[in-house]
């Protein structure tokens, strides 16, 4: 693990030295939501694969670059794109953004998902506040010897997202009229979409969406002392009984239609904090 952190601090340095923002808050934009980047001013954009270690994106619609400006008057880091594990990365290599994140000074992470939704009472293009999670991918970033000067051996999960922040995006969507579920976040490996009788499964289950990302980035997160808000995007509603295909190309779309609600929730959240 000293080789690990030793890693982290060169990308740190890689990064302060291309003029890396001093701010607490970052943002990661899931599939189909790079444009939410467009509301940064006086950005300026570090590609990731010129960032020593980084992952690099393989999936459509994760351009790959790390994003620093201005959003309503505060200074961000986006992540215009993420890291899967389905595209063969490890929990470790997802892990690196967010101990990346937190060596710049990152003291809180908004997170946002493309993900299909198992609460019947959702319509794509949704928003859902999530307000707790269950990790069905079998892995954990955390496996293997703990670095303490990152977090205890055994981080407390009894609140992965932050209440403090729920609160903050609660007020904002029904002051602007943004409708926001709240609901549980089940994280599955991937690639393949679940089946019919899997999506009964994750309902009985409790989860109200399912997604293949987030999951390992919160852990992360957690285990550093980060704050947490994440938003699932909600693109398509799995029905077991009438069950429809959801390309990707569906996904994507459904979530760009999202991307204004998100945004104008976002900034509000990020002003307020």
């Amino acid at each position: 693990m000293v080789e690990e952190v030793k890693k982290v601090k060169e990308a740190v340095a890689f990064l302060s030295d291309r003029g890396a923002l001093k701010t607490k808050i970052a943002v990661i934009l899931g599939t189909g939501l790079g444009s939410v980047a467009n509301s940064l001013e006086d950005s300026h954009s570090v590609p990731y694969d010129s960032i020593p270690y980084f992952p690099k994106s393989t999936v459509e619609s994760h351009e790959g670059k790390l994003i620093f400006g201005i959003w309503n008057s505060v200074p961000v880091i986006a992540l215009k794109g993420r890291f899967h594990l389905y595209e063969g990365y490890s929990p470790k290599e997802i892990a690196f953004p967010i101990r990346v994140l937190k060596g710049l000074g990152v003291e809180v992470l908004l997170i946002s998902n493309a993900a299909g939704g198992l609460n019947t009472l959702f319509e794509p293009a949704d928003l859902m506040l999530i307000v707790d999670h269950i990790n069905l991918t079998g892995r954990n970033p955390l496996v293997g010897p703990n670095v303490d000067e990152w977090g205890p051996r055994f981080p407390d999960m009894t609140e992965p997202y932050s209440k403090r922040l729920q609160k903050v995006a609660i007020a904002v969507a029904k002051e602007k009229g943004i409708t926001l579920h709240r609901g549980v976040y089940v994280g599955v490996l991937g690639p393949s979409m679940e089946t019919a009788a899997e999506t009964r499964m994750l309902r009985s289950l409790g989860a109200d969406a399912v997604g293949m990302s987030t999951i390992m980035e919160v852990i992360t997160a957690v285990h550093l002392g980060i704050e947490v808000l994440a938003v699932s995007v909600i693109t398509n509603v799995n029905r077991p009984d009438c069950y429809e295909p959801a390309p990707i190309e569906k996904v994507i779309e459904t979530a760009e239609k999202a991307s204004p609600a998100l945004i104008e929730l976002f900034s509000q959240v990020i002003k307020m904090i």
